[in-house]
């Protein structure tokens, strides 16, 4: 049994791949981290790890309520058999930067594991040209999902944490009053993009 740890980027909840000259961001929901997004030269895929049921998957269920999801709004989906498995090839609508709207191409891709599921979403170059995804695709291969023992319900996100010695750099100067990683410094400088987990 290999360490988890080795190579990878400790999240608790995910140990994510390390790769050469990938950022790697974390999203929050309110005060927890429940996404890890890597993002690799103009591609990026965010990972989320779910508590599943012990007998059965749920990635066809998901499938389907992501594609009438972005069918609602207008996006069009195709579910196709990619080098995952199946995953969904999406045209999302989006609101550009001129205030018009406009379509991002991204591709849904899951793994029922025992008990737990792992979502990715690929966006940028790898979504759009597929055949140019293959390292995030051995990212999202290579991510080992620790849902932890405790009772959880099946779809409850499976909540991250950050990595003792990464440095937080917060996106842009809006940051709002209080934000944890704001340290009430006023307005902060945007620093580097490049978190460094090394």
């Amino acid at each position: 049994m290999h360490d988890p740890a080795e190579g990878r980027v400790d999240l608790g909840g995910l140990f994510v791949p390390g790769v050469e000259g990938m950022e790697l961001r974390v999203e929050v929901a309110g005060d927890a981290i429940v996404a890890a997004t890597v993002v690799l030269r103009d591609s990026a895929v965010q990972l989320q790890g779910f508590a599943a049921p012990k007998r059965e998957g749920i990635w066809g269920e998901v499938r389907e309520e992501i594609g009438s999801g972005i069918t609602q709004q207008g996006g069009i989906v195709d579910e196709v058999e990619g080098p995952l498995g199946w995953e969904l090839r999406a045209q999302v609508p989006v609101q550009l930067p001129d205030g018009t709207g406009g379509f991002q191409v991204v591709r849904f891709i899951g793994v029922d594991g025992p008990r737990w599921f792992l979502r990715g979403v690929i966006s940028g170059q790898g979504a759009v040209q597929p055949q140019a995804a293959g390292l995030l695709e051995q990212i999202f291969r290579d991510t080992v999902v620790v849902r932890g023992e405790g009772p959880m319900a099946p779809r409850d996100p499976i909540v991250l944490k950050l990595p003792n010695d990464a440095q937080m750099v917060p996106e842009g100067v809006q940051q709002e009053e209080g934000s944890r990683f704001a340290g009430g410094m006023g307005q902060l400088q945007r620093g580097p993009e490049i978190t460094e987990v090394r």
